[in-house]
């Protein structure tokens, strides 16, 4: 799917509004515009200097369309690198889809999903990732994401990337070149400093790999499950982080059957509370399809609220025991928080640990330590962070990031076991592949058409 020609698309969201923005890109963008355009101060669009906006009338043969602003940049100081041109017309639809009859009646093509942020890859204007984190920017429903988009765009794990590859790849020609005197057992890459530098790729990799995890969970919405007996206060709770009647709450043990979930913004970061079926052991068969879910949703979550309800903790220890140790065994690396509700009616008097895990006291119906609960959500998220060290959201870089490492582990191994350098030579280029993938530095036309396909139409 590479581009050619001059294209154009609606950049605004489709729809009647106050205003539309039209654009357009490519050799012919100025050109075919200065033919319907009409500038209040009578200059031609041919002639102004870029990164200007006039004031004009848009016309399809002689008849008038609408009064807009037309914005120039010229070549190549433009978002795709190309000759761009931006109209900024009413938003009636009937006028949006006339301006672009009259562009496509001049020979101008409708742009593709992704096609204006293609070209800002083919000319060079950004990597692979930043091309991919504009998508994301676009698609960010909260600040924390949003955050971690902006700073892939600006580059920030492409640089990572580019300085590993680099490395690797100086003594990858060192390697290549030893294959052109394989005659003459010359050597010219010292094995132990190669060894020290895959050493320290191979950790700055699992560092990018391992931060997967968190940054997958910020931009789809942190999932935090909420767990615990019949009746502790799982659905009042969620009703209460919602504002609204979600779950169906009743004295009657086992009413919630099925996992029921929703998503709210807390201080900048998506969190996707999931209220589950009380833990019991029953003979209902629905009851025990609703409790399997509840631990299906429960291998899924990043944070674990264990709810407990305070008037009968002190008669069921032993049990609320055994559960949380269970927990602890089955999610080693996962948040879990105990929270003792219905504190109001009788305190439990527990410390701030318990289980080796944090513990906060509160009252879900009335509203009470709520707001801690959302402070200690945050604070474990922000404690988790790395993003000034770069973090991985997008599923491609981290599936070749996985493959990067797994190459740099079989040259690993094939150092420590003397192999020769044409066979330490294929699994070195097979990391230097995948770590090029990532940026695209390595590409082909069926992998930008799987992943430009996945962008608005305008962008």
């Amino acid at each position: 799917m590479l581009s050619e020609g001059t294209i154009i698309a609606l950049s605004t969201p489709s729809g009647t509004g106050a205003l539309a923005i039209l654009r357009l890109s490519g050799p012919q963008a100025i050109t075919q515009c200065a033919k319907l355009f009409r500038a209040a101060s009578g200059a031609s669009l041919d002639t102004v200097a870029s990164h200007t906006i006039h004031l004009g009338h848009l016309y399809a043969k002689d008849q008038m369309i609408d009064e807009v602003l037309v914005s120039v940049f010229r070549n190549p100081r433009s978002y795709t690198g190309e000759d761009v041109v931006e109209i900024s017309c009413h938003g009636s639809q009937y006028i949006q889809q006339a301006i672009l009859n009259a562009f496509i009646a001049n020979g101008i093509r409708p742009a593709q999903a992704g096609e204006f942020t293609l070209r800002a890859f083919i000319n060079g204007k950004m990597d692979l990732t930043q091309a991919e984190a504009v998508a994301d920017v676009i698609a960010a429903e909260n600040e924390a994401s949003h955050k971690i988009a902006l700073q892939q765009m600006r580059g920030g794990i492409s640089k990572e990337i580019r300085q590993l590859r680099k490395e690797l790849l100086d003594f990858a020609s060192l390697i290549e070149l030893e294959l052109d005197f394989a005659e003459e057992d010359v050597d010219f890459a010292d094995r132990k400093a190669f060894e020290l530098l895959l050493q320290k790729i191979q950790r700055l990799l699992k560092g990018l790999i391992d931060s997967f995890a968190l940054g997958n969970v910020i931009k789809k919405g942190v999932p935090v499950a909420i767990i615990g007996a019949p009746n502790a206060g799982k659905s009042t709770l969620l009703n209460t982080l919602l504002k609204e009647d979600k779950a169906i709450i009743s004295a009657i043990a086992g009413t919630t059957r099925d996992s029921i979930e929703d998503e709210i913004n807390v201080q900048g970061i998506g969190f996707r509370f999931i209220d589950t079926a009380g833990i019991r052991e029953t003979t209902d068969e629905i009851e025990q399809i609703g409790i399997q879910k509840a631990y299906e949703k429960i291998s899924l979550a990043t944070i674990i609220l264990y709810m407990i309800d305070s008037t009968c903790y002190r008669s069921e220890i032993a049990l609320h025991q055994e559960k949380i140790e269970e927990l602890k065994r089955a999610n080693p690396n996962k948040k879990i928080i105990i929270v003792f509700n219905k504190a109001d009616l009788l305190s439990p008097n527990s410390n701030n640990k318990l289980y080796d895990c944090e513990v906060l006291e509160m009252s879900a119906k009335n509203n009470v330590g709520v707001t801690l609960l959302k402070d200690i959500l945050v604070k474990t998220i922000k404690a988790a962070d790395r993003r000034d060290e770069g973090i991985i959201t997008n599923s491609r870089h981290y599936a070749a990031l996985i493959a990067a490492q797994d190459a740099l582990a079989k040259v690993q191994n094939g150092l420590e076991e003397n192999l020769s350098g044409d066979l330490l030579a294929i699994d070195l280029r097979e990391a230097l592949y995948q770590l090029g993938a990532v940026t695209g530095e390595v590409t082909n036309d069926e992998l930008l058409g799987n992943i430009f396909a996945n962008f608005c139409i305008g962008k």
